[in-house]
């Protein structure tokens, strides 16, 4: 057996909102400097893609590959006319053709690189896996786009081939100590996967995992989702919840912060300045859960809370700009002695890392350490990291009953 590091979901330049840059040669490029060995193809429905992938990459055996040995899993993130989206990955070309038929009457496959299927998740999910591919929530605690903000469980969106899901993909806002308080989901392998709209490391691989597999194939990672055979997914890393963009409920417009019973008693609407109250995936979780505490099945991996190495340096540094000149320096004479970001991240000695740059050791030190606070994100706000020692100041609501002065 071996252990990769793997991202499997990510955007391609024809996706909304993602880098000109985005394109598999760059992708493949920037993989190994973070370590990963396995990456998700994005968007693979998409014909100009498509064009890419073949244009850029070497066909080994159903595996694209890059010619530094990055490996890519067909893979493609689609919405369905609910607006949930789901992860796809598939193990061939020619069943990527197929799905373009079967796909094509319910949906433009080639304008958006995400495409809106009008289908339901029952039906996507009956199409995908009688073409022998793997389906999951994409992000499925989210607000806009998720599952769960659409559904209260997974048989209310995948009907009959409940059964035949066999992962889940747990979005930034989220963790395992999070979702495992929902047993419903305990018997799905959790992924955390960068959604990355960007090639360089402080996107793509921000949130990976580590699989325990024998090679790297299409079959080997869909017998590790099933935990078939002694492979599985046996680490989890991603950034701490906290810093989603969606983690606590709060304010779309003032970013005032709200217990989930003010947003209620509020219909939903911000006293302060009357704009939307967008729930948190935090309170989310909380009403689905069926446990106090997390209850972590014997399979599941463990989660380790970190941030990219570039944010990390600035932090250490008091730089802003995460792609400043002394930063990026910084990250080059970093990994030009470790050779990978992951290694960095969550491997290296302190000792070791202390030798190349002692500020940066100590906030890796303290990451490691848990002994980092956060404000935390909300309404499409990521979280703002706090230096080791200093203390959140959060904002919220307070609700205050009226009394007969007030009237």
């Amino acid at each position: 057996m071996m252990e990769i590091n793997a991202d499997l979901h990510m955007h391609g330049l024809y996706s909304g909102g993602v880098s000109n840059r985005m394109v598999p040669k760059v992708i493949g490029e920037q993989a190994p400097l973070k370590g990963l060995d396995l990456v998700g193809t994005a968007d693979v429905l998409n014909e100009r893609w498509i064009k890419l992938l073949k244009e850029q990459l070497k066909n080994e055996n159903e595996m694209l590959v890059h010619p530094n040995g990055t490996k890519f899993i067909l893979q493609t993130e689609v919405e369905d006319n609910h607006r949930v989206h789901h992860v796809i990955l598939i193990p061939s070309f020619s069943k990527v053709h197929e799905l373009r038929e079967k796909f094509k009457k319910y949906a433009n496959l080639d304008t958006d690189g995400r495409p809106k299927i009008h289908l339901n998740g029952e039906e996507i999910a009956e199409i995908v896996l009688e073409s022998g591919c793997l389906i999951g929530p994409a992000h499925a605690f989210t607000p806009w786009t998720a599952i769960f903000k659409e559904y209260d469980s997974l048989r209310e969106c995948y009907g009959e081939y409940t059964d035949k899901i066999h992962f889940l993909e747990l979005g930034l806002s989220a963790d395992t100590n999070l979702a495992d308080k929902i047993t419903d989901l305990h018997r799905l392998t959790f992924l955390s996967n960068s959604d990355a709209h960007s090639p360089w490391p402080n996107k793509m691989g921000r949130e990976f995992n580590r699989f325990k597999v024998k090679e790297i194939s299409f079959e080997e990672i869909k017998k590790a989702l099933k935990r078939e055979g002694g492979r599985g997914c046996i680490l989890n890393v991603g950034l701490n919840p906290k810093e989603g963009k969606y983690h606590l409920t709060r304010c779309m417009n003032c970013l005032l912060f709200f217990k989930l019973e003010d947003a209620e008693r509020f219909g939903w609407r911000c006293p302060n300045c009357g704009k939307p109250i967008k729930k948190g995936v935090y309170d989310r979780i909380q009403e689905l859960a069926d446990l106090k505490e997390p209850e972590h099945p014997e399979h599941r991996s463990q989660y380790i809370h970190t941030i990219p190495l570039s944010e990390i340096i600035s932090l250490a540094l008091g730089i802003k700009n995460v792609y400043s000149k002394q930063v990026q320096d910084t990250w080059e004479k970093i990994i030009g002695v470790f050779g990978n970001e992951i290694k960095v991240l969550i491997e290296v000695g302190f000792d070791d890392l202390n030798k190349v740059n002692q500020k940066v050791a100590e906030m890796i030190k303290a990451f490691r350490e848990d002994k980092i606070n956060y404000i935390p994100g909300g309404a499409g706000v990521y979280g703002k990291i706090l230096l080791p020692g200093k203390n959140p100041k959060i904002k919220y609501y307070k609700f205050r009953q009226k009394s007969l002065k007030d009237f």
